[in-house]
């Protein structure tokens, strides 16, 4: 190995230590004054509970919340599943007829601004079964960054590219295999970092509108029960499964996007 690719090396190895310690600090830094303050001014825990209480209550209740968390894991999985194959199935339809697009697109705004704690109790009451249900509340809320990151992605092709598929005879579905989906994969990628979370939060919203309850229940009931029992270190110990949850589909959503397009795409290549 010569000297410019060990420096290369090593610069990349320390970007990637960085990428994970400093947000680690950065998070002791703030659990650390939350609890100092907490302490110091002697908050009630069940105004603000200190992050050591929260965590006790984590540990004691962890198998009540790994069994929630199972179930919220388990619909916001069908769910984002669900509307990736739907988003990427209408992006290339919308890529292959503009007349199509231009027709359907408002549609898709349509259930994008829609606000799914309005939709969802209709949507709980037409399907009876509780989990297709909240999977089909939580599909629709990750829909809409599907749709419209494919879809621009696919459209984003260069002009020139465009022309010389033309020039040489290729068919409609080899520009669309070998120049448009290559082309629309960042944009894929980063819808997928955006549907995963709202998927996430559909399928919370959902389990708070069925109100579920019993070995069936999600994260949300357990935010619900602690509500109604004042219990705010659990809830708090909820809240933190559900955000960590959260955080954990970003991981692996951008883990697949180094993955797929980290070797070749500047914006996963560029190290300023």
């Amino acid at each position: 190995m010569n000297a410019g690719a060990a420096q290369r090396l090593k610069v990349s190895q320390r970007q990637r230590v960085q990428r994970v310690a400093y947000p680690l600090v950065f998070a002791v830094i703030l659990v650390a004054a939350w609890q100092g303050l907490v302490v110091g001014l002697e908050l009630k825990p069940y105004l603000v509970p200190s992050p050591l209480l929260m965590m006790k209550t984590l540990v004691t209740h962890f198998g009540a919340f790994m069994l929630a968390l199972s179930v919220t894991l388990k619909v916001t999985v069908l769910a984002f599943v669900v509307a990736v194959a739907v988003g990427v199935a209408v992006s290339f339809l919308f890529v292959q007829s503009r007349l199509v697009e231009t027709t359907l697109f408002p549609y898709a705004i349509l259930l994008q601004v829609t606000p799914i704690v309005a939709v969802a109790p209709l949507i709980i009451i037409w399907v009876k079964n509780p989990t297709a249900a909240m999977v089909l509340c939580a599909a629709l809320v990750a829909l809409f960054p599907i749709i419209a990151n494919t879809t621009l992605g696919l459209r984003s092709v260069d002009p020139d590219l465009q022309a010389y598929f033309k020039m040489n005879g290729a068919t409609r579905w080899q520009t669309l295999r070998r120049l448009r989906i290559p082309s629309a994969l960042p944009y894929f990628f980063g819808g997928l970092r955006i549907s995963s979370g709202l998927a996430l939060i559909g399928a919370v919203v959902a389990e708070f509108v069925a109100g579920t309850g019993g070995t069936g229940a999600g994260l949300a009931y357990q935010v619900l029960q602690a509500g109604f029992m004042l219990d705010i270190p659990r809830m708090f110990a909820a809240l933190l499964l559900i955000s960590l949850t959260g955080v954990a589909l970003f991981v692996v959503m951008a883990w697949l996007t180094r993955r797929y397009i980290g070797r070749w795409h500047a914006s996963e290549t560029s190290r300023d």
